[in-house]
């Protein structure tokens, strides 16, 4: 058994670290708001700092919201970098910044350590069920000492290639998710201002070619109205500026990923940051004035025909 470090106890952070906990490893845990105490009834142990919690363990992961949280806990005061050495390695599972990913893996091997960026896909719910799927980027040889660690976690595990390119495979997912999102938006709004049943729509799209797993999924949540978060709005705007912020550094032009970033921001401007990402057809919606679900104007003659409609302003 390992005994591992892990640092950033969130939604998504908490059920990993119990998942390394079940499999039978040491555990030492950080995080400012605390280790929970389930955690630590479970047998984690909790430490005063990033750096103690490297100091600890052989094997330290970082699950932290944004490419800033991770340069303060592994470079800022009391953080991992303090408490490393040969032989230890940093597994950031964290969704940032691929260019940055490589600088910080660069000072960390200057220590002595070996790093692996590492972040995931499949949010909340494989978390918990530890069905991730993880894009690791990283020597295949340190890959290799930590991959039985990782199959703790998921289930699709791959090693994309050399340090960064995990992140540069997450970011990539993250704009084909919003794209599709946002073509799946498009079309059940149209069909139902057509007068078309939305969800008869999208029973018979899941049999053809237009068939996604974001149309079974994020599809019935716009029919059915249900936007509390799986995966908040705020964090597919965060993982959309990395995109945007890595192809302009590498003069590379993003079109419908700026359009994407733009309905998001325009959800936001609505209130809802919280939402879950397939909120998105809101904007399409109010841009539309016209949500899924309203009654089609015109259609029994108690609504005007100058294609106005109810809700579809009311975010």
């Amino acid at each position: 058994m390992s005994k591992i470090g892990f640092i950033g106890l969130g939604v998504m952070g908490t059920p990993m670290a119990a998942h390394l906990l079940a499999a039978g490893h040491t555990l030492y845990a950080h995080t400012r708001s605390g280790v929970p105490q389930a955690l630590r009834d479970a047998g984690a142990q909790a430490c005063a700092s990033a750096a103690e919690v490297a100091r600890q363990a052989d094997t330290v992961f970082l699950m932290l919201p944004d490419t800033p949280d991770v340069e303060r806990v592994l470079f800022g005061a009391g953080g991992v970098a303090e408490g490393l050495g040969a032989g230890k390695t940093v597994v950031d599972m964290s969704s940032i910044s691929p260019i940055e990913t490589r600088d910080f893996a660069a000072r960390i091997e200057a220590l002595g350590s070996d790093y692996v960026d590492a972040p995931v896909s499949g949010g909340e719910v494989g978390a918990k069920a530890a069905t991730l799927s993880i894009m690791a980027g990283g020597k295949p040889e340190v890959f290799a000492r930590v991959q039985p660690l990782l199959q703790c976690l998921g289930k699709n595990i791959t090693l994309v290639g050399g340090v960064g390119d995990g992140q540069v495979a997450k970011v990539a997912n993250q704009v084909i998710v919003a794209l599709t999102i946002e073509a799946v938006g498009e079309a059940l709004v149209l069909a139902a201002r057509a007068g078309a049943d939305p969800a008869r729509v999208r029973q018979a799209l899941m049999g053809g070619f237009a068939s996604s797993r974001v149309l079974e999924v994020h599809g019935e949540r716009m029919i059915e109205r249900r936007f509390e978060p799986g995966f908040r709005i705020a964090l597919h705007q965060k993982d959309l500026e990395l995109a945007l912020s890595t192809a302009r550094k590498l003069g590379v032009n993003l079109p419908n990923t700026a359009s994407c970033q733009q309905l998001f921001n325009t959800c936001s401007a609505l209130g809802g940051a919280r939402w879950d990402h397939a909120g998105l057809v809101r904007a399409l919606e109010h841009m539309a004035s016209f949500a899924i679900g309203d009654k089609v104007p015109g259609a029994d003659g108690a609504d005007s025909a100058d294609g106005t409609a109810g809700s579809a302003g009311k975010a």
